[in-house]
């Protein structure tokens, strides 16, 4: 019986053992899949839950096992050796097995503006990402700190993490990046502190050109000799908007720390220090000093006051041989019998306010004049008054007018109210943006004002072409802008651009519609279809984004004259000189050469993929030309790429090599 009771046991066991086997083969197989597949997918798995918290609305489910690895949003991957896996190609897109190759790396993470935003918080594992190149996570919803461990990312060459909630304070090892960081940005967030200074002293960011930390609650001292050691080539600094004391010292590019809440009136390095001595300045010399001071500060307060007025005056009384505002608005009746119509920032005006500012003329058209003006307790203010018998009448006016009044976006011009005169007259009141126009950045450089460098024309591209495309998709009907053209992209203090004059089309009548439309032709910007249809649409937007990309590159001015006629600025039919200079295998010859300064090659740079999208931009055909999301897409892809100064620049020789750019031979 004993026998009998131990081989039953022995049978149980077995069998047992039996049922465990297909489990224990499948564990056995995923260990040895674990061990066989890439360490960046098992970190993007371990990221994921962090990053995307939202149970009800979760974002990152096509990080998968499931998914292959190019479905995978907003994740672009490379081999070990820094080959870009090509998910164009079928076979590699469908590819499942690409996980199990323990030689990709993530390159990029993308993921911004998505649809209810990533809510989550920003990972340590982050930092295990040994090849990532780009951290894209701005215009989300994430909180919590930047982890310390970012900087084991030892690739991470562009930070974005601006308009999200992020708090705590800036890690100071985000400096141990510096061999490798060209954009950090981290604005509008929730960040508190002060700016960290690297534990090296001796610490050089030799490819920073671009330092976003403004709209955050920062504290202390600007440490501005650390910045301007740490970072020789800044083009960019943005501190405006925390709570700094003092000024950036010698800054280079372009620099903005205002609004700092708590910034003393002097310069910190201004403030007298006690004096441990025993010597002091008698009474008598103090006063000295004080009335001194006074007597010069009133002299200078004189002498501005005087500059000023002879070159402003009040726009109701300016400047007796051309009409005043006041006047042209209603030369009869009472000006505050109008209205005024505010929308978003524009509460603070009124009428009053508006007709009596001092100001002077920016510009005329056959449909307007546009002023500059400055309140008199407020800020500059940019005018538009549009002609009688230009516009619309009065219903489609207001509904078109109130319609452009609720568009906003980072890179337009935002309209913030409108005037209606007793007799109908109408006046439009916008931003006023400091900087001038992209037209007069590109063709009137000056040893003061140096043309722009490659990587300054490419994020105004870039912001041009994200303020088109909100534009035309983020409204709930496409909406054109009508009278592209460098002379509408206007750039503030930070190479930041905006688009104006969008939608005006809206609000002309026929005639006035045709003037501009001619007006594009004569300037070199006008879509070649608009000759038969006279309808422009977004597709002829797309071309005038084209020449206006050409400009960029090339330096030279678009229009249908000859070179150099009547122009102290040479005037070209753009396209065809590419499209000449392709044939011809001159291409290195197109680009400005103040372009091509300190770049190693235009292909390696973007120049000519940049000119490649602008020639597609261009095609004759309207249904060949990109929409503006392939257009951010490709200009998002070819960002600069930032070189040690070691390189030697390009040569601007006419024996310079000719390089190959067949691809351009098919999209002209």
């Amino acid at each position: 019986m004993a026998a009998y009771n131990l081989r039953q046991q022995q049978n149980r066991r077995f069998w047992c053992c039996c049922s465990l086997l297909p489990v224990l083969i499948l564990l056995i197989d995923a260990q040895a899949q674990q061990q066989n597949q890439s360490q960046d997918v098992s970190t993007l798995l371990k990221i994921k839950p962090a990053l995307d918290t939202n149970p009800a609305l979760p974002l990152l489910l096509s990080w998968s096992f499931q998914n292959p690895l190019c479905n995978w949003q907003g994740v672009q991957w490379m081999l070990n050796d820094g080959t870009p896996v090509n998910c164009s190609v079928p076979a590699t897109a469908l590819n499942d097995s690409l996980a199990q190759d323990p030689s990709i790396l993530v390159e990029s993470i993308t993921l911004t503006k998505l649809q209810g935003a990533l809510v989550g918080t920003i990972p340590p594992e982050i930092g295990l990402l040994s090849g990532l190149r780009k951290l894209e996570l701005s215009s989300n919803n994430l909180t919590g700190p930047i982890p310390e461990e970012i900087s084991n990312a030892s690739s991470l060459a562009f930070i974005h993490l601006g308009n999200n909630r992020l708090n705590g304070s800036i890690p100071s090892t985000i400096w141990k990046l510096c061999g490798v960081l060209a954009e950090l940005d981290l604005d509008h967030n929730q960040l508190s502190g002060s700016i960290p200074v690297a534990a090296d002293p001796k610490a050089r960011c030799s490819n920073l050109t671009s330092l976003r930390l403004n709209s955050n609650n920062l504290s202390g001292l600007v440490p501005s000799e650390f910045l301007k050691s740490l970072a020789p080539s800044l083009t960019e600094l943005d501190l405006s908007n925390n709570i700094l004391l003092g000024g950036v010292v010698a800054a280079p590019g372009a620099t903005s720390i205002q609004s700092n809440a708590a910034a003393p009136a002097t310069s910190p390095a201004l403030v007298a220090a006690p004096s441990t001595g025993s010597s002091k300045l008698s009474a008598g010399a103090v006063s000295g000093i004080i009335i001194g001071v006074l007597v010069a500060t009133v002299l200078l307060l004189s002498l501005l006051i005087g500059i000023c007025s002879s070159n402003r005056s009040p726009i109701a009384s300016k400047l007796t041989t051309s009409p005043s505002l006041h006047r042209e608005l209603d030369e009869a009746e009472d000006a505050t019998t109008g209205k005024l119509v505010a929308f978003e920032g524009g509460e603070r005006f009124n009428a009053d306010q508006v007709l009596n500012a001092s100001g002077e003329v920016l510009g005329k058209t056959s449909y307007g004049t546009v002023y500059k003006a400055k309140l008199q307790a407020g800020p500059m203010i940019t005018l538009r008054l549009l002609r009688d018998g230009s516009v619309k009448d009065r219903d489609e006016f207001v509904s078109a007018v109130k319609e452009l009044g609720l568009i906003r976006h980072r890179n337009l011009v935002p309209l913030r109210a409108y005037y209606h005169g007793p007799k109908d007259e109408k006046l439009l009141v916008y931003d006023y943006i400091p900087k001038g126009n992209l037209q007069e950045l590109i063709h009137r450089s000056t040893a003061y004002a140096p043309a722009p460098s490659w990587a300054i024309r490419h994020k105004i591209a870039l912001g041009a072409a994200r303020g088109l495309g909100h534009l035309h998709t983020g409204l709930h009907l496409p909406l054109l802008h009508g009278n592209l053209k460098s002379k509408n992209i206007l750039v503030d203090e930070n190479f930041e651009p905006h688009l104006s004059d969008f939608g005006l089309h809206l609000l002309m009548n026929a005639a006035a519609s045709n003037e501009m439309i001619t007006a594009q032709a004569t300037q070199g910007y006008k879509a070649p279809e608009l000759t038969r249809i006279k309808k422009a649409n977004t597709k002829t937007d797309i071309y005038s984004f084209g020449i206006i990309l050409l400009e960029l590159l090339t330096g030279k001015k678009p229009g249908n004259l000859a070179a150099g006629d009547n122009d102290s600025v040479t005037v070209v039919d753009l396209p065809t000189l590419v499209k000449t200079a392709v044939i011809e295998e001159r291409t290195a010859e197109l680009f400005d050469l103040d372009l091509l300064r300190g770049l190693r090659s235009p292909m390696e740079d973007g120049l000519l993929q940049a000119l490649q999208l602008a020639m597609g931009c261009c095609a004759p055909s309207p249904a060949v030309r990109p929409d503006i999301k392939e257009v951010i897409r490709q200009l998002e892809e070819i960002r600069p790429k930032i070189h040690s100064p070691i390189f030697t620049p390009v040569s601007h020789s006419r024996n310079s090599p000719r390089i190959p750019l067949s691809p351009l031979r098919d999209a002209s």
